[in-house]
């Protein structure tokens, strides 16, 4: 009988340790399932514009032509591949030499990279915190003095050491999903930092550009203005030669020598605006404005791209690098809304110890020595007025990214429009000056002839002199300015996507 009911009795210990078992597992299923679920909205990027155009007046296939330097007719080509290395376009070896040191020395993409690469540093620690288990190990050693008459007992003092090894583990079973959302905007944040890398890069090219383009019109205009005042000068002495001999009046000299001075001020100012772009490109290319090792700029040593390229709206917000990096921000703003939200779910801390303790040490890992805790820890927020207003601030923090989405998203197409137009219209305005040049030189060689036979007066040659200086500097400004415009498109239209 007692074998009997020593064997019933196991039967009903091991029913009991069979339902706890099942019940244990499905606690641990109903853990997992719920670490699956993500609470919050899921990021969906914002639709494309629906436009097929920049501009409300269709935009001509092609730009106007003039027969002067960089007058050649430019085709806007849609679809047209943009090179990464896109400045290559405008012919000058220097500019891309220029540019490929500027990007190892410059201290803007130096502190970009250094930015993107702290970005992901936080990400891997956060990662590492969030996702996986943290197992510390510790040692301590104590020496300890227990008196027995704290306790009502009439024993004599004792000492003795304690030492203790052991392991901890720590993981927060992430129910609701908030550590993966909260990793999830670190990861967003990680690309707009990367695209923020990527657009001073790009900045960076098109200033140095715009700075080569504009040393070469400064120095172009500053040769012109000094072929000018040679010329003045020359007409200067003649003139005083002839009031010498008594064949001309004395306020002919007053006004040629007002005229010359006049062309000679105009000097200084344009050798101070070059000075100060040089000064521009150093600083541009990590230089300091002593280093003297810049290459000196010619417009005759760049080339007008004769096809530009064209994309459609709904393709440019998936590549400018500052549409990519509001959108990246946005993304944030959508998963750091979904830990808001997780946070008022239960959060599970599981923790474990796994240690030895004895009073010697050398009989640490010893048999009978091991200890060990297991403790599971379910928190349910009930009363916390925090919570709510943090997710009424990270839905406040969403609605803001998206406005700044929109906003950076029109002020990249308002850029866009205002190149294209930009492109259309200096190349007309370059036709009607280079046609201004072609008549102002013609008239005032005209005047000059007449002048030295004594057939027109002073006043008309220094009105053609001036008409002709004034025509010839804004030729050459109009010619710079298309090169500027060609860089510009380049640039408003994302460069190469990476």
């Amino acid at each position: 009988m007692g074998n009997v009911e020593g064997i019933h009795r196991h039967g009903i210990d091991r029913s009991k340790t069979d339902h706890m078992t099942v019940r244990t597992y499905t606690v641990i299923i109903f853990a997992g399932l719920l670490a699956g679920c993500t609470v919050g909205p899921d990021f969906k990027p914002p639709a494309a514009p629906d436009m097929p155009a920049y501009t409300a007046t269709p935009l001509s296939t092609q730009t106007a032509s003039a027969a002067t330097a960089f007058g050649g007719a430019q085709h806007f080509r849609i679809g047209l591949n943009v090179s990464a290395q896109w400045w290559r376009d405008l012919g000058s070896s220097k500019l891309d030499a220029l540019i490929e040191q500027a990007f190892q020395a410059s201290p803007t993409l130096a502190s970009a990279r250094a930015t993107l690469r702290q970005a992901q540093e936080i990400h891997a620690a956060q990662e590492g915190a969030m996702m996986y288990p943290q197992v510390d190990a510790g040692f301590s050693a104590q020496r300890q003095r227990f008196n027995p008459i704290v306790l009502g007992q009439d024993d004599q003092a004792r000492e003795f050491s304690l030492f203790n090894a052991g392991v901890n583990v720590n993981y927060q079973l992430d129910l609701a999903g908030g550590n993966r959302r909260a990793l999830e905007a670190l990861v967003a944040q990680t690309e707009y930092r990367r695209h923020e890398m990527e657009g001073a890069q790009l900045t960076l090219a098109g200033n140095i550009v715009t700075a080569a383009i504009t040393q070469a019109r400064l120095a172009a205009q500053i040769q012109t203005t000094e072929a000018i005042l040679r010329a003045q000068d020359e007409q200067l002495h003649i003139t005083q030669e002839r009031v010498r001999l008594g064949q001309g009046a004395p306020d002919e000299v007053l006004a040629l020598q007002t005229q010359v001075e006049q062309t000679r001020a105009g000097l200084p100012v344009l050798r101070k605006q070059n000075q100060q772009n040089e000064h521009l490109l150093a600083a541009l290319t990590g230089r300091a404005p002593g280093d003297g090792r810049l290459p000196a700029f010619t417009l005759e040593e760049f080339t007008l791209p004769s096809d530009l390229p064209l994309i459609v709206p709904s393709e440019l917000v998936r590549r400018r690098p500052d549409i990519l990096g509001a959108e990246a921000l946005l993304h944030a703003a959508n998963a750091e809304y979904g830990s808001a939200i997780a946070k008022l779910y239960p959060q599970l801390n599981l923790s474990a110890d796994l240690a030895t303790q004895t009073l010697v040490a050398g009989a640490l890992f010893g048999p009978g020595s091991a200890i060990w805790s297991v403790l599971g820890q379910l928190t349910q927020p009930l009363f916390n007025p925090a919570l709510p207003a943090e997710k009424r601030a990270a839905l406040a923090a969403f609605d803001a990214a998206a406005a700044n989405y929109q906003s950076v998203v029109l002020e990249s197409l308002r850029n866009v429009a205002d190149v294209l137009r930009a492109l259309e219209n200096d190349a007309q305005a370059l036709a009607a000056l280079a046609a201004a040049d072609a008549a102002a030189q013609g008239s005032l060689q005209s005047v000059q002839r007449q002048y030295a036979l004594g057939a027109a007066s002073y006043v008309q040659q220094l009105i053609a002199q001036q008409a002709a200086q004034q025509t010839r500097m804004n030729l050459i400004a109009a010619q710079a300015q298309r090169l500027v415009d060609s860089a510009a498109l380049y640039q408003a239209m994302g460069g190469s996507v990476s």
